[in-house]
Parts: structure tokens; sequence; C-alpha cells
């Protein structure tokens, strides 16, 4: 099986920790320049790294929530569900010298794909790490659509399984800042 790898984000600002059979979106199509997206390569799970302004008026877990419903209305979900919100203890995080706050949700959305008329449950895992003194919000989310009947269970199929929680977790306490400059003149 392939190992979990190294990456750089954001032209080498940042880098973190993928999980195995991690495809770069950005070699396949337009990607916004304050996102990093990956799918996998079997599944229709992705992983997205955003750099998104800091909503100062939310703080604590109604930041967290605030960010989902936010992306929850991007996606023109037709329900928002919130499971579990948990703060991430900072120093589980390489980021934590500028990390100030940190949280984890897991919810359900119910979307449809592009060109679709049935929309179906997809769970996010979302981590919220807060940089105030960058004015930035970085927001790591982890989707997982309900599986694909059509994936076959060929030998090939499974020696890449689909990620797990744990492959979303290294992804966010590995993430690490590099040049501070990507935040512009402080």
């Amino acid at each position: 099986m392939e190992p979990a790898r190294d990456y750089p984000l954001f032209g080498g600002a940042f880098s973190a920790t993928l999980p195995p059979g991690a495809i770069d979106i950005s070699d396949l199509r337009p990607v916004p320049d304050n996102q990093e997206v990956f799918c996998h390569r079997m599944t229709d799970q992705s992983l997205i790294v955003e750099l998104l302004e800091l909503q100062a008026h939310v703080a604590g877990e109604a930041a967290a929530r605030y960010h989902f419903e936010d992306v929850g209305g991007v996606q023109e979900a037709r329900a928002v569900q919130v499971e579990a919100v948990q703060p991430i203890p900072l120093e589980n995080l390489a980021l934590s010298g500028c990390c100030e706050e940190a949280w984890v949700l897991s919810g359900k959305q119910q979307v449809a794909k592009e060109n679709q008329q049935v929309a179906k449950d997809v769970t996010l895992h979302q981590a919220l790490l807060r940089l105030p003194q960058y004015q930035t919000d970085l927001l790591l989310t982890f989707n997982q659509p309900p599986p694909d009947n059509r994936l076959s269970l060929s030998p090939d199929n499974l020696s890449l399984p689909p990620w797990s929680l744990g492959d979303f977790e290294q992804l966010v306490t590995s993430l690490t800042l590099h040049d501070p400059n990507i935040f512009g003149p402080q």
C-alpha cells in the first residue's frame, strides 16, 4: 500500500501529511487560490484546506458551527445537521505556536452533486484552526459521501482503502506553517 506523504500546500507556505491515494484536484481543474483540494483515487472522499478571513464576530464552538453552516450555504445544502463539536488540544497541533483556538466538528449535509436532482447525506468532519495574528481561519474539511454501490470490490480497489478519521486527524495535526508571508504584511 502507498504510504502517507508530506505534501507542500499553498506554494510551500504550508505542508501536511496526506493519506495514501490523494490526488491533487488542481492537476485536473482550477481551484481557488485560497484552497487546496484532494480527492481519493477510488472513492468520492475529498479533503479541503482553506485559508479564510478570520470571523472575529464568532468565537469558540460557535465559530466552528458558523463555518459548517457557511459551507452548507455554498453547497446549497437542503439540510444541515451538527452532530458533535469538540475542542482540539493545541499541544496536538504542529501549528500550536500560532493557533490560538482549534475545534473539530462532525455533521451531515444533504447535498446534490452537480447536474443531479437527488440530494444525499454527506458526512463532513471539519477542523477549524484560528490564527488571529494573521487574521485567518484555517478550515480543513473531510467529505465522506455515502458509499458508491458502483465501486467494485476488486483486488485493485482493496489495495487502497477509504480514508479514515485517523487520516484526517493526521492531516490536521501535521499541518505546518513554513512561510508566514503567505498572509501578507503583518
